[in-house]
């Protein structure tokens, strides 16, 4: 029996749609080019798009790569910028030094200024999210002179409290299965996401919508979710990005990004001389009103009540996305972009 032609030709629509869907986060990608350099004494892999104008330098978070800008990228390498996204150390193909105190906030902000050097340039407009935003903020605070201007997503800038340690702070305030405190023991993190599999883990922290602060169950994260029913993905996130992260992950492991919590403390003490110090660059701030560090205990009453802008003078706008979590450039990825378009083209 025939399909008759109707049949056939909603076979062929919905055929063509799948594959124009398929091909789209492709088409996004093209133009994008990746080398790897050399800074700070590792080397670093780079995505970058653009060959001329103003630099503008990515910064990623946790357990991120330089892909969760592709859109910005993608976008701003049009427009005119030579937009730029490293894999920082210890994630995708940069490389990941064995040693937790090789990744400390001096580490961190050294290896983004070779970066800056090596793209041959003074100055760049700088975007941070997530620890790539704490990255971003002590780069503005370290070498000021570096930067044009920067937007932070996420994480305002946190001034060092000389009375508490960061993490005794946190412990006091979430208890010891707050995800830093969990975070500490070397090993422990990475055997529990070994335990539940890389691309669930991948899901669980792109796709959670956690309004309070991160409790993780006993198990560790994603212990909670049956394996056969995963979160669902949202339209934001495709299969085709979760393997992307999934196969960079599974290529470089957690330990990397995990030290970067294992060195809380130390960096508490590496910066004292930084005390009471304002960050005086141009400021941005962008952060979605589901995020889970906006809605930390405390942040709301200092975003809006004037102790960031006390410590950030030149915070220009503070903008919050309603119905947004905490992974804004992928989820809001056009509203993002437009904000930091419209920020640096004033400079």
């Amino acid at each position: 029996m025939g399909l008759g032609w109707n049949r056939v030709i909603y076979i062929c629509i919905f055929i063509y749609l799948c594959i124009d869907i398929s091909l789209g986060s492709s088409k996004e990608l093209e133009g994008i080019e990746h080398r790897t350099i050399k800074a700070n004494g590792i080397k670093i892999h780079i995505a970058e798009k653009g060959k001329e104008g103003p630099v503008v330098l990515f910064l990623h978070g946790f357990p991120e790569l330089w892909y969760t800008w592709r859109h910005q990228i993608a976008a701003l390498g049009s427009r005119g910028y030579r937009a730029v996204a490293p894999d920082l150390r210890g994630y995708g193909d940069t490389d990941a030094p064995g040693s937790i105190s090789n990744y400390t906030i001096i580490h961190l902000v050294n290896d983004i200024v070779g970066v800056i050097d090596a793209l041959g340039v003074d100055k760049v407009f700088l975007v941070g999210h997530d620890w790539g935003a704490g990255v971003g903020w002590h780069l503005c605070l370290f070498h000021p002179e570096r930067v044009k201007a920067y937007v932070a997503l996420s994480v305002p800038y946190a001034p060092r409290n000389p009375k508490v340690k960061p993490l005794d702070a946190a412990r006091a305030l979430y208890g010891d299965d707050y995800y830093m405190c969990r975070f500490q023991q070397p090993g422990k993190a990475e055997a529990e996401f070994a335990k539940v599999g890389t691309e669930m883990v991948v899901k669980v922290l792109l796709t959670g919508r956690t309004s309070g602060p991160l409790i993780l169950p006993k198990g560790g994260l994603g212990s909670n979710v049956d394996p056969s029913h995963p979160p669902p993905l949202p339209s934001w996130l495709s299969q085709k990005d979760v393997s992307y992260y999934v196969s960079k992950l599974k290529k470089s492991g957690f330990t990397g990004g995990l030290n970067y919590y294992r060195n809380l403390n130390t960096n508490w003490e590496l910066t004292a001389a930084w005390t009471g110090a304002k960050v005086k660059v141009p400021v941005k701030f962008i952060t979605g009103d589901l995020d889970v560090i906006y809605n930390s205990s405390g942040n709301k009453e200092y975003i809006h009540g004037g102790g960031f802008k006390r410590y950030v003078p030149n915070l220009k706008e503070v903008v919050i996305k309603k119905g947004v979590a905490h992974f804004i450039q992928q989820e809001a990825a056009e509203f993002v972009t437009d904000h930091i378009y419209k920020f640096i083209n004033k400079f």
